[in-house]
This record gives structure tokens, C-alpha cells and sequence, in this order.
């Protein structure tokens, strides 16, 4: 039988906590955090800069005191913001006050980055309860770190970096507002037909919905909710860089655009489905077909039949796209693979009908109705793996096992950072390029006409292309025509019939059916349609694959533990807005990458991206994943103490050295022309730390030479800055 993992979401830490295995202080307090997302306003943006921030602090707050690391943050300038720290030292037992500077860290940063939450009472209840089980006084918020307190130390790293997110670039003072970013078209209202108001079909729409509900079950008031994160490419990032930068001018504002995919396709006059706009949101129509439990096709969807997708077949031009996406049948030209590499048992078969697998791949990967959202998601992700017994906590798969605090920090340290880079990226590139949605190109499309045959009735340039079976015009006689044939001529399409047809939740299935084409609904919740935000790229292909990719490298093994994860679905039980699915089954991955690539998927069976969306996610995903985790590496330092450590470089004021002795040595600065500029005594902490102020030095490059009665023994260069 095969070994899995099951992906039981937001209880599992609870299970394990009442089954008596312990947790690390760094995995509770990254619980509490996706608690406090969960009920919060769905902001993926913000999310991934809140989960990295405090996994940033996690870090900031073990690295102190581990004499083979060296702080990010502390000490050292992320963006323009430079952090002040001039070491810290401590009578108490190091495990101790490791743990109470990361409690007092998370748990200030928190209390400042969810104070305006919908549901501040509940996460400010957990958190404090979590502090007072661990006997700290909530109370105390001294951040004066000199005086040996381990608390005053995880107050002071909160409050540096609540200072820092104050001028990132997120406009957090200001609730993350928009600053000069406005829509061109007019919102879409989506209590009536069709797309009457909408004037760029190229460039993103705001929906106007009634009794608007944000993915976490938040009433948004007004019911017509802004762009979210237009011009978050300006955000301090963490590992991006310059040389991956393209600014935008307008005449407002500057766009930052990281790894610019270059434009989506725009519409074109004419060409039917050889204009790759229509083709897409054709597409994601047709897909709307497979949504509903009358479907009688059948697939298997275990591993042995899904997934195995090689990155290097990922479609690069509009006819790859072609071949690449099964445009009737749905789905992607995955193989398979016959045999777990773990169990070396084969991957056994499960055939389940395709109306409910989709219509449950669109409701599980969107995150919702409790949602953590994406960046969220894939943590979620990550802990579960980390309870796997089969894991090994190598990193890189490779040398000793970790503590399971030292893995947690890490592997939250790494995901945290990409995640947010993700969402610098993405949203950079959405900002900037303002792409449209299906919800508004489907229906501004359709309330035009068919763009297929000028002789055909409707025709119009712009106009949708008509497929048999799936996109057709109401003719005389049609059940669509209505009671005085209003409706011939419109245009009607074979899909999801959309929520008009659900009244009971715990009893309706909408189905798939002919519906006038001006009703078109995405598989979402009526109330909440679409996400509030541009659709070109995928936030979730692009998170999802640069996941996929840190867990990968994380664990040094592209599979699940055991080789196969799976998660539970329950018949009747699963779906939110509507009842299904009909019966019971599992979703299964071998790889961290085929759950990725089934999540790309899911958003089109979803009606929330066409696939010019999807794949230049992929390629900015896994692109940023493994940047992420190469930077990470290099602040890891793979030099280890005893080789010593020079940090940070280039730097201004403070220069730190670490290096593993005890000896009385000498710490000498040489200019590049071997003039001695300053000598003092290395003077070592307990944590093998030494540090020098280098404020009087001029600018220029340098040499630290210690030396041990005269004779160099160590030779690290730096920059002055």
C-alpha cells in the first residue's frame, strides 16, 4: 500500500499538538500566523509580505544566538532602510532565550500588522494565549535589547521591522491603499446581463457585487472592491535584483516590473479562434462544460495517469498553446508515471467522473471560503510534509539532520522570502500591464456578437468565436429565444450554468447547460466572482510553481514523502456554494510540481484565468523559486564559522567578524595598497562574534586581516560603502 501524506488543512496542528508531538516555537507561531490570515481580509499581497516579514523575525531571532549564522536584517540594509544592532549578549541558557526573543518578535509584529483585522478579537485571543502558556508577560515591550533581556531583544527586532514595512513601498499606513493607480473601464455590475459599460476589452474591470465577500467570508462595503496591489512592484523585495528590474514611467507613477513576460495577447479584429484572446476565453468557456456531475466522462486521476510534465514542454508560442492544452477534453498532455519511486509499488488507478473532479480542483486550490490564500496555502503545504515521519530534515537532502527548529526557520525563512517576491513580481506585472478578466471579456465579447463568418447574423469584430456544441447563435425556435424572440440572434453558450440555478447550497447543483452568454458566470461563489485584481499573470501559477520548486530543493527530492500526497475529499461534503461532489475521492501528487501544475489548471476550470495567464506564471514561479533559494543560501553562509565570516558587505558603520576561536588575537584593516588603517584587539563574544566600527574609513575596498602574534591567519576583503 502506498506510504502518502494527507494534507488535513487548518486542524492538523491541533491533532498533533493533542497527540503529544511537539512543535517548534517557529512552527506555532507560523500557525498562529496562518490563523490570523485566515481571518483577515484575502489580501495575497500583503499575506506574502506578512508571512515573510515574520518568518524574517523567526529568523532574525535564532540567528543571534547560532554562532554559524549571521542576521539578514539586523545590522544590515534591506532596501533603504538600514537596521541599527550592535550584538547582543545574554546570561540566559541560549535554547532559553532563543525562544523567547522569536515569541516576543512574531507576537509584537503581529499585534501591529492585524490590529485592523475583521477578526483581531479572535487572533489577539490565540496569540496571547499562546505567549501565556509559554509564561511571558504580554505586558512587557521593552525594546532595549543592551540590557540582556532575550524579550526586550524580539521586541526590538519587532520594532525594527515595523518601522522597515512602514516605508517599504506598501503604503501600510495607509491600509495598503492605491496611490495613484485608476481603472479605465467602468465596473461591471454583475446583478445585470451582459457587459454593457465596458470600453478597454484589453485592460481589467472592477465588479460591482452585491453583498461583496472577499475569500476569507469578509462583507467588503460598497460591494465594489479596488485593484489590489497595482503598484506593489515598488515594495522592498528579497532577493530580486536590479538586474532584473524594468521601470515603466507614467505620468504619475513609475511601474516596476520584475521578469516583464512582455505583453498579453490583446484582441484583434476578426480571425475567429486564431486571435489567441479569443482562443483563451473561448477556452475557458468550454471548459465551463466539464462542471457539472451530468458529465459521464470518466479519467484517472492518480499519478499513474496525471502529473510528470517536463518544465522544457511547457508551451513558448501561441501554436504550442494549441497542443499543449486538450481545448474540448480539458487538461494538459501530462503522462504519468507507472511506479512509486518509494515504494516501488505501481501507482494504483483511480477513476473518478470529471464533473467532480474539476468542480472540486476549482474550489480547493482558490483557496476558500476560510482562506489562507495562496502564499498562505503552500505553508500549510510545507508544515504537513514536515510532519511526515519519512521526512528527513536534510537540507538539500544532504548531511546532518536539523533540529526541527533549525528546519522550520529555514524552510520558512527561504519560502517566506520567494513567496513575497512572488508577489512583488506578479503584481508588478498585473499593475503594470492591467490585464483583463474571463467574467469581462467573455461577456463583453458575447454581448457583441460571433466574430467567426461576416455572413453569419451578429457579426461583429470583436465578437466571440462560435464553436459547434459549445458557442452557438439562439435561432427562431430556440428555448433560449424567449416568449417574443428577443434573445435570437445573441449568443448562448454550452457550460456552467452559474448561480442563478443554486437556491440551497447544501442541496442545488447549478449543472451545465445552455445559457444566454450575457449570464456567464465563473465557478465562484456569487458573491464573490472574481478576484479584485488584474488576471495577466497568474498569481497562483506563479506562486505555486516557485513553491514547488523551494520544496524541491528544500528537501532535496522532488516527491511527496512516501511519494505520494494526498488530500481527502468527501462526497457532499466538499464543495461550499453548491452540492457535491457526488462521490468521494482523493487528490493525489506524486511531486511538489504536478500539485503546482494541477493549481495552474484549476484557475481555468475555475473561469478566473485564460491560459495567457498561466504559463508565464510557471516561468516567472520557477524562475524566482530557485532565486530565492540561492539567496537564501548565501545568507545561510555555506562557510561555516570556523572558516570565518565576514558581515555584512559592502558595509557602512559596523563590520562584523565570525570566527570560531578563543584566542587572543589582533583585527588589523588594510587599504588596497597594504597601508595599516586601524588594529585594535579581536575581541569575541560567546557567540564568536567580533565587531569593528569602520565609520571613519572613506569609501573604497579593504582588507580585514586577523592575526595571531603578527602572522596572518585569516584574510577576508570588504567594500566600504
Amino acid at each position: 500500500m502506498t506510504t502518502a501524506i494527507r494534507l488535513i488543512l487548518p486542524v492538523c496542528a491541533l491533532l498533533i499538538t493533542a497527540m503529544g508531538f511537539a512543535q517548534s516555537v517557529a512552527r506555532q507561531w507560523n500557525e498562529e500566523v496562518l490563523h490570523a490570515i485566515r481571518n483577515d481580509y484575502a489580501r495575497p499581497t500583503v499575506h506574502a509580505r506578512n508571512l515573510f516579514h515574520t518568518s524574517l523575525a523567526m529568523y532574525e531571532g535564532w540567528s543571534i544566538y547560532d554562532k554559524d549564522s549571521r542576521p539578514f536584517f539586523l545590522g544590515n540594509k534591506l532596501g533603504s532602510y538600514e537596521c541599527i544592532f550592535d550584538g547582543f549578549t545574554t546570561d540566559e541558557e541560549i535554547a532559553t532565550a532563543r525562544h523567547k526573543t522569536i515569541s516576543y518578535a512574531v507576537y509584537r509584529l503581529m499585534k501591529h500588522r492585524f490590529a485592523n483585522s475583521p477578526g483581531k478579537d479572535e487572533i489577539y485571543a490565540s496569540i496571547d494565549s499562546l505567549m501565556e502558556s509559554f509564561g511571558y508577560d504580554t505586558t512587557y515591550n521593552n525594546a532595549y535589547y543592551k540590557n540582556g533581556n532575550p524579550a526586550a531583544m524580539g521586541n526590538y527586532i519587532a520594532e525594527q521591522l515595523i518601522a522597515f514595512g512602514l516605508q517599504d513601498g506598501s503604503n501600510e499606513a495607509n491600509d495598503y491603499q492605491n496611490r495613484y493607480y485608476e481603472p479605465l473601464n467602468a465596473p461591471l455590475n454583475t446583478d445585470i446581463s451582459g457587459n454593457p459599460t465596458m470600453e478597454f476589452p484589453n485592460h481589467w474591470q472592477p465588479l460591482r457585487v452585491e453583498n461583496w465577500v472577499d475569500q476569507s467570508g469578509n462583507t467588503i462595503p460598497g460591494g465594489q472592491p479596488p485593484f489590489l496591489g497595482p503598484e506593489w512592484g515598488q515594495v522592498t523585495p528579497f532577493a530580486l535584483s536590479e538586474e532584473q528590474l524594468t521601470i515603466f514611467p507614467s505620468p504619475d507613477f513609475d511601474y516596476y516590473v520584475y521578469m516583464d513576460p512582455g505583453a498579453p495577447p490583446f484582441i484583434q479584429n476578426g480571425l475567429g479562434l486564431e486571435d489567441p484572446y479569443k482562443w483563451g476565453f473561448a477556452m475557458v468557456s468550454v471548459w465551463g462544460s466539464h462542471l457539472g456531475p451530468e458529465d459521464t466522462t470518466t479519467i484517472d486521476i492518480s499519478p499513474a495517469a496525471l502529473g510528470n510534465l517536463p518544465f522544457d514542454e511547457y508551451p513558448q508560442l501561441f501554436s504550442d498553446y494549441k497542443d499543449f492544452y486538450d481545448f474540448f477534453e480539458g487538461g494538459d498532455p501530462s503522462r504519468g508515471r507507472p511506479v512509486n519511486p518509494v515504494t516501488g509499488e505501481p501507482y494504483q488507478p483511480q477513476i473518478v467522473k470529471r464533473g467532480d473532479y474539476t468542480r472540486v480542483l476549482a474550489e480547493f486550490w482558490a483557496d476558500g471560503p476560510d482562506s489562507e490564500t495562496p502564499p498562505g496555502h503552500w505553508f500549510t503545504i510545507l508544515n504537513y510534509v514536515n510532519d511526515h515521519p519519512l521526512l528527513e530534515k536534510r537540507f538539500e537532502g544532504r548531511g546532518e539532520v536539523l533540529s526541527d527548529l533549525e528546519w522550520d526557520i529555514r524552510s520558512y525563512f527561504i519560502l517566506g522570502g520567494a513567496m513575497h517576491d512572488v508577489a512583488v513580481t506578479a503584481w508588478g506585472i498585473k499593475g503594470y500591464y492591467d490585464y483583463v478578466r474571463p467574467i469581462s471579456a467573455i461577456r463583453y465579447m458575447t454581448d457583441r456578437g460571433q466574430s467567426s463568418d461576416p455572413a453569419l447574423p451578429s457579426y461583429h469584430p470583436h465578437g466571440i468565436p462560435l464553436i459547434p456544441d459549445y458557442i452557438e447563435l439562439v435561432n427562431p425556435g430556440d428555448p433560449l429565444a424567449g416568449a417574443f424572440d428577443e434573445n435570437v440572434g445573441k449568443i448562448k453558450l454550452y457550460t456552467w450554468r452559474g448561480p442563478d440555478y443554486i437556491a440551497d447550497p447544501n442541496n442545488d447543483i447549478a449543472g451545465v447547460g445552455w445559457i444566454l452568454a450575457e449570464e456567464w458566470f465563473p465557478y465562484q461563489r456569487p458573491s464573490f466572482v472574481t478576484p479584485p485584481f488584474a488576471g495577466y499573470v497568474s498569481g497562483h501559477s506563479t506562486f505555486s510553481r516557485a513553491a514547488a520548486e523551494i520544496l524541491t530543493r528544500l528537501t532535496g527530492d522532488e516527491y511527496f514523502p512516501g511519494g505520494m500526497g494526498v488530500f481527502d475529499i468527501q462526497q457532499h461534503e466538499f464543495l461550499k456554494f453548491e452540492k457535491g461532489p457526488s462521490e468521494s475521492f482523493q487528490l493525489q501528487w506524486a511531486t511538489y510540481r504536478d500539485a503546482s501544475d494541477q493549481t495552474s489548471l484549476s484557475r481555468i476550470w475555475g473561469g478566473i484565468h485564460p491560459p495567457c495567464d498561466d504559463i508565464p506564471g510557471r516561468f516567472i514561479g520557477f524562475e524566482l523559486g530557485h532565486n530565492a533559494f540561492e539567496f537564501a543560501k548565501r545568507v545561510f553562509n555555506a562557510e561555516s564559522v570556523a572558516n570565518g565570516i565576514l558581515f555584512p558587505n559592502p558595509a557602512s558603520d559596523l563590520l562584523t567578524l565570525a570566527y570560531e576561536t578563543n584566542d587572543n588575537l589582533q583585527l588589523n584593516v588594510y587599504d588596497m595598497v597594504g597601508n595599516r588603517i586601524l588594529s585594535v584587539p579581536a575581541d569575541f563574544d560567546e557567540n564568536h562574534y567580533c565587531r569593528l566600527n569602520i565609520s571613519a574609513l572613506s569609501q573604497g575596498m579593504y582588507f580585514a586581516v586577523l592575526q595571531n602574534e603578527g602572522n596572518p591567519i585569516l584574510v577576508r576583503r570588504f567594500l566600504k560603502k
